[in-house]
């Protein structure tokens, strides 16, 4: 029998303010600090997107460490001694107040830094975020013993957490990231927290308040004891695959554009989004919906993204994994709500999810990189959010006969691709008409919509024929993976001056060729690509041939090593590279022989470019060429404003920093243009297409810029080139390492 206090705090709507804030906070300082930190540990390591999958990782496994915690305090103490327990934890989590990396934080240049990375995020954030991973499933599970008339059910509050997460990873890239520099944003979240502990505060003198002293062991044993060990187990994949998609997605489309917090809070979140649509009331009527949309977008998204990606524009491409992502989160995390347990296993449950998330982020990072040559994760899991669509578990119950007869069409598609790989030098005569079978094939996907099983086999031998297919056709010679991303060497075919077939080979990073060389002795040592004779970089070398006789040359970006065939033999040059791979590959004969044939006296350093120069004496170089890429992204903490003054002060009086900006999506010479107008320097641009077909000279753009304006005259009236003055632009607010927007530079 309850006494009349207990009563009137029954319904108190303050009760559910209080408890519903405290979660919007949590959630809301957490994916505040995701994108921040990312973003402060970028310039460390190139700019890789690797940056961010890493740090994922990072949180997942601090998160799901606050839900153990969570969960082992609240079924094996006492609520009293729950509250004492979590105030010491919150009291000891001020020591890493305010937020900072270590002075020294260097990470290392000679092995792979995932480790690394993940200790000095224990570090500086491991504690506060611990405090606020926790705060979730306590805190409902708190309210779950409070005595309110809806402490039976706290899910609903689940709803407060999630918007807070949604708001505060929208609001980062737009609102936080344009108008706060990252000193005033580590400054405020550290206020944020301590308001956070506040409000923790306030939800524990409530819970204290109820005088419930009864320890909960208990419920404690009811927590698995009916909870099947299948239940589990499909809590945990249906977990697990959409937090592996997440980074594989992530990988994919922060590599092409930029390691931008912007890039990285899309398919977050999609992801996030889903939950909360999941969780809601409407979750009964917007599942099936998600379930009978998922194989009806399939059909464009295997056609258009892997059969023949080459068809759409990039934005439609990245639409279509966008949404393709979205419909499997949401198919998986809906079977997941629609099978949530009783509150008293609600610890247990986010428990299992938070679990799984940390799987799949490590998954991701630690083991798909170790034991595939490319993102092969993504597309494996694509095909494993098929699998758990409704339906499985009947379809592998039914009679073997009936079962068998679903993988019929799979193999006789793997029997063709055998047929086809044995057609060798023939292939590309009948590449199309096996385009239009395979999508034609596509089509078929959708009429399996119901049987789980040859849906995933089906769309899995599609996606992965196609992938071997083009892997064929582009003729790979080299592909491996570092932490940086995909590197790989591929083998063509030109017409050469009398029209004769010539083999060349081509370095790609990603998606993005960096780099080619001609194998023919006549051509052995030209330039080519976005380094040709014709173009930027040629007509550079040549307006200074005759007083560049004894420079002092840094090359930031190795590529393929083709700028050191512009070297002469009294000239100094450094390259830097961060990745050790790139080294590895461009040094090797089999793939190129620039460096071999070229670089007699060039000295190599390996690391982050902006850590390598600071080591180097001030005023250096009398040229210094920025030429670092990850896929088609410059690392935007190599276009900051410190970042050029450090360049300057590396470079003699009257030295040149040459800026390679070819990008199919950011307009790069914006951020120069407000660089030159902010530190009083001269610059020159040229957007460089050429006049007549050359063998692999391609289009590219190139911004040089100078202390003194004579320093540029000589390329100014060479006639070499089209070069003309860089264009102010007045709606810029200036990069720094402490600001940057990516919003103000998209094409």
């Amino acid at each position: 029998m309850r006494n009349h206090s207990e009563i009137k705090t029954d319904r108190n709507l303050s009760l559910i303010f209080l408890f519903a804030v405290t979660l919007f906070t949590s959630a809301s300082l957490m994916f505040v600090l995701q994108p921040m930190f990312g973003k402060i540990l970028l310039p460390l390591l190139g700019g890789s997107p690797a940056v961010w999958n890493t740090c994922m990782v990072f949180y997942q496994s601090i998160l799901f460490l606050g839900y153990f915690y969570a969960h082992y305090i609240s079924t094996r103490q006492s609520l009293h001694r729950q509250i004492l327990i979590h105030a010491g934890v919150i009291l000891i989590s001020f020591l890493a107040l305010p937020l900072a990396l270590s002075e020294n934080a260097q990470p290392p240049t000679d092995s792979d830094p995932t480790f690394w990375l993940f200790w000095t995020l224990l570090l500086a954030i491991g504690l506060p975020f611990f405090v606020v991973s926790t705060t979730a499933p306590l805190i409902q599970k708190w309210f779950a013993n409070i005595g309110h008339h809806t402490s039976h059910d706290p899910y609903y509050l689940y709803a407060a957490s999630n918007t807070g997460s949604l708001i505060a990873l929208l609001s980062y890239p737009f609102i936080l990231e344009p108008n706060i520099g990252l000193a005033e944003q580590k400054t405020y979240w550290s206020i944020g927290y301590l308001l956070l502990c506040a409000l923790i505060a306030g939800c524990a003198f409530i819970l204290w308040q109820t005088r419930q002293k009864a320890e909960t062991t208990q419920e404690s044993l009811l927590d698995s004891s009916d909870l099947s060990p299948y239940t589990q187990l499909h809590w945990l994949v249906l977990a697990f695959v959409p937090s592996s998609l997440l980074l594989g997605l992530t990988n994919f489309i922060s590599t092409d554009i930029a390691s931008v917090p912007l890039l990285w809070i899309i398919p977050l979140t999609l992801y996030l989004l889903s939950f909360i649509i999941v969780f809601s009331k409407w979750n009964p009527v917007i599942h099936p919906l998600m379930v009978r949309l998922q194989p009806i977008v399939l059909l464009p998204f295997i056609a258009y993204s892997f059969i023949n990606p080459a068809v759409l524009p990039y934005w439609m491409d990245l639409t279509l994994h966008l949404l393709a992502f979205f419909l499997a989160v949401m198919v998986c995390h809906g079977e997941l709500a629609k099978n949530r347990p009783h509150t008293r296993h609600l610890t247990t449950f986010y428990l299992i999810m938070s679990f799984a998330g940390m799987l799949g982020g490590m998954f991701n990072t630690f083991v798909a990189p170790f034991i595939f040559d490319a993102v092969y994760e993504y597309p494996i899991m694509i095909v494993a959010a098929l699998l758990l669509r409704p339906g499985l578990k009947s379809s592998i119950t039914k009679h073997n006969l009936a079962w068998a007869r679903q993988l019929i069409l799979p193999a006789a598609l793997v029997i063709i691709g055998l047929i086809v790989y044995a057609s060798g030098e023939n292939l590309p005569q009948y590449l199309d008409t096996i385009g239009v079978g395979l999508i034609l094939i596509t089509g078929l996907t959708f009429a399996f919509r119901r049987q789980p099983i040859t849906l995933a086999l089906l769309t899995g031998t599609l996606i992965f024929f196609t992938q071997g297919l083009h892997g064929l056709m582009s003729n790979t010679l080299y592909q491996e993976r570092s932490f940086f991303g995909v590197l790989s060497v591929r083998e063509s075919v030109l017409a050469d001056e009398q029209n004769r077939p010539e083999k060349y080979h081509e370095l790609f990073h990603g998606t993005t060729k960096h780099g080619a060389q001609r194998l023919t002795a006549a051509h052995i040592q030209t330039p080519l690509t976005y380094y040709s004779r014709p173009g930027p970089m040629g007509q550079l070398f040549k307006a200074y041939d005759n007083n560049n006789q004894s420079w002092q040359i840094g090359i930031v970006g190795l590529g393929a090593g083709a700028l050191t065939c512009y070297a002469k033999p009294q000239q100094q040059w450094t390259l830097y590279e961060i990745d050790p791979l790139v080294v590895e590959v461009a040094s090797n004969p089999a793939y190129f022989r620039y460096l071999q044939q070229c670089s007699h006296n060039a000295i190599l350093r390996i690391g982050d470019a902006r850590l390598s120069l600071k080591k180097e004496p001030d005023q250096l170089f009398d040229l210094l060429v920025m030429d670092a890429f990850s896929s088609d992204a410059v690392p935007t903490h190599l276009l900051t404003q410190e970042a050029l003054e450090l360049y300057f002060r590396k470079l003699k009086p009257g030295g040149l920093l040459a800026f390679h900006i070819t990008n199919r999506h950011l307009a790069l010479k914006k951020v120069l243009s407000d660089h030159a107008k902010q530190l009083q320097l001269s610059a020159l641009i040229q957007e460089f297409k050429p006049q007549q077909e050359i063998p692999l000279v391609v289009a590219t753009d190139w911004v040089v810029l100078a202390k003194r304006p004579e320093a540029l005259e000589p390329l100014r009236i060479s006639r070499l080139g089209n070069w003309q003055k860089l264009p102010l632009y007045f709606d810029m607010k200036p990069w720094t390492d402490d600001f940057t927007n990516i919003v103000s530079i998209w094409k």
